[in-house]
């Protein structure tokens, strides 16, 4: 080795013994002539075992053997960069990063150059990020499930088509997401009563969907008992108040009972849009709420028997929730009440399955994109 080599080493050496990272300088046969001191702490060996010595000295057969795949990576292209391991005389593994490069010095001579970067940190990250998208499957999975259990159990909660004598009843229930806070009911009671129902808690999802649940148990129980709606709306909202009392939910609900003759309906809403009574000429009259939303005020509503009209065969109603109402169009423009009667009007003709079905049509079709709202509807026909 000639004096300018040795210096030119020395000067190599000088500058890489400042460094964070570990460093090694090999000759053209292999031989390690310098490790620096970063290095020598990630081998966990002291220099003077290893200077003069080939990295088969601290690596198994097996994995020398990549090194020198490695190596003649290097030879060829004059640089190369992959992923490997530091070995340990504990055994113990450290990953790092090789960054191998062919030097050559003044003489002629050629060195080659690597860099070992410390990546346990990042390993550990990775693994631990891993751990967790591991652990968040897990509960995707087990949400998925609960979802597809919530999804059944909000089914059962969708208004269901009846046909009872002289009433006949058509329904639509569909929820902006796997499961809504809107639920509908139509059940004969007493005997000689048919009750319907829609209510709308709000917000949406899993949240929505539990209240929704929980105010239907409550609902039906009332139902049971043969309580009036305009008592039954105050009986929900104190027991919405008292005994759920969460801040920022309510609810709003319409009910309407028939005797099974179609002839005597009583009706009483709770901040809920305007049931819908529809000659059969195609004349629409608003039975409006008769107090506002409820699981907010105690006086809500007021405490009577509800509103009492006389209906006529061909007679129709129509309960709904504000998903029909709260639709845009291109220009940003709400359907709103005006634009629901003129879709009512133009379908109070045709037989009543069918103009559920034109309802429902011409809603979709006056909404520039997706409906952003639970829909419930409720018709229902004397015949």
């Amino acid at each position: 080795m000639t004096i300018d080599r040795q210096q030119w080493l020395k000067q190599m050496e000088s500058i890489l013994e400042m460094l964070n990272e570990g460093m090694i300088i090999g000759d053209e046969c292999g031989r390690i002539l310098f490790i620096n001191e970063c290095m020598e702490r990630l081998l966990a060996m002291p220099r003077s075992e290893l200077i003069g010595n080939t990295v088969e000295a601290f690596y198994s057969k097996e994995d020398y053997e990549v090194i020198q795949g490695r190596m003649a990576l290097v030879k060829g292209a004059g640089y190369d960069r992959h992923e490997f391991f530091v070995p340990r005389p504990d055994g113990t593994r450290i990953p790092v990063i090789f960054s191998s490069r062919v030097l050559e010095a003044p003489d002629g001579g050629r060195f080659t150059v690597i860099t070992c970067t410390d990546i346990s940190e990042q390993k550990k990250a990775e693994q631990s990020l891993r751990d967790a998208n591991t652990q968040l499957e897990r509960w995707a999975e087990d949400i998925s499930r609960d979802l597809i259990l919530a999804t059944r159990v909000q089914q059962s909660l969708a208004p269901q088509p009846l046909y009872l004598g002289r009433l006949a009843v058509e329904a639509y229930y569909k929820p902006v997401s796997t499961i809504g806070g809107d639920f509908g009911l139509v059940v004969p009671t007493s005997g000689s009563q048919l009750d319907l129902l829609i209510c709308d808690v709000s917000g949406h999802g899993i949240s929505s969907a539990l209240l929704a649940n929980r105010i239907y148990t409550e609902t039906l129980s009332l139902l049971r008992d043969g309580v009036e709606p305009g008592e039954m709306l105050c009986t929900l909202n104190r027991f919405m108040i008292e005994e759920i009392g969460i801040p920022g939910f309510m609810f709003t609900m319409a009910v309407a009972r028939l005797d099974h003759s179609g002839r005597q309906l009583v009706f009483a809403a709770g901040g809920h849009p305007p049931a819908l009574l529809i000659s059969p000429s195609g004349e629409l009259r608003q039975l409006e709420s008769c107090g506002t939303v409820l699981g907010v005020l105690e006086d809500a509503v007021p405490r009577d028997r509800g509103e009492e009209f006389k209906l006529s065969v061909g007679d129709r109603l129509m309960l709904y929730s504000d998903g029909l109402l709260e639709v845009w169009n291109q220009e940003d423009e709400m359907l709103g009440m005006e634009g629901l009667e003129k879709i009512v009007r133009s379908a109070a003709g045709l037989p009543l399955h069918a103009m559920r079905e034109a309802i429902i049509e011409g809603v979709n079709s006056y909404s520039a994109g997706p409906v952003h709202d639970d829909i419930t509807l409720i018709l229902l026909e004397i015949r």
